[in-house]
């Protein structure tokens, strides 16, 4: 678990250093921060979405994906992690600047729902090979030292979502690559963008979503381009 290690540091650091930085800069200077770094995550998500063969399966992984997570309201579940981890730091003047729990929430997603987790996490699992998992480390602790100068040390607790989430992937990763296909991934790289999407209208004040909601559709995205085949023999049996 080199990899993770070396990402949890590098967002322990950009947050820290970030969130000193924060400190020192106007209210206007945060927001203009907040609504750069919110222009290029939506970059990110439209050049990530595009991957995609087959919109539809995005369509239906989100769809779903958004019904389950709200059954399950994982959103409410993140925030709870959020509220519980800022009640724990709250007597530390220096933790309790900016939006903790946004903070928090918004770095685990950003961090936690690109392709780069799932694969880095796996290659290392499997081989060894940390490459992209650095790779990985380095942009986000420059994403999280932007995020921490605009929202506070709440971006740096998103370290321990990254230490859990991408343990659990490298430790599976033998299991994990034994199914996952190149159409798999594609359709795991185009939903995380759509996720990402909704991200930056979150950064921009544009739109509110739930997008910790929308968590599952990563997994029932790729799910459904694995039975894509199914799904075609069963159209043409029935001449839909």
């Amino acid at each position: 678990m080199t990899g993770t290690c070396i990402n949890v540091g590098t967002v322990l650091i950009g947050g820290c250093l970030g969130s000193w930085l924060g400190d020192r800069l106007s209210h206007r200077m945060r927001e203009a921060v907040m609504q750069g770094i919110g222009l290029v995550v939506l970059t990110i998500g439209v050049s990530m979405a595009l991957k995609t063969a087959n919109v539809l399966l995005v369509l239906g992984g989100v769809l779903i994906g958004g019904l389950l997570g709200t059954w399950w309201d994982l959103q409410a579940r993140l925030d709870q992690i959020g509220h519980w981890l800022q009640a724990h730091t709250a007597r530390h003047a220096f933790l309790r600047r900016g939006d903790f729990i946004r903070g928090f929430v918004t770095a685990t997603l950003v961090f936690c729902v690109g392709p780069m987790t799932v694969l880095g996490s796996i290659q290392e699992g499997v081989s060894g090979d940390t490459t992209l998992l650095i790779i990985k480390s380095v942009l986000d602790g420059f994403t999280a030292l932007a995020f921490a100068a605009a929202m506070g040390m709440g971006v740096t607790f998103a370290a321990l979502s990254v230490l859990v989430i991408q343990g659990a992937l490298t430790l599976g990763g033998v299991w994990f690559q034994g199914f996952l296909t190149a159409p798999m991934v594609n359709e795991l790289t185009a939903t995380g963008g759509v996720l990402v999407l909704g991200i930056g209208l979150l950064l921009l004040e544009i739109k509110t979503c739930r997008m910790a909601n929308f968590l599952p559709a990563l997994v029932i995205a790729p799910a459904l381009a694995a039975m894509q085949p199914c799904l075609a023999a069963l159209w043409l049996h029935f001449g839909l």
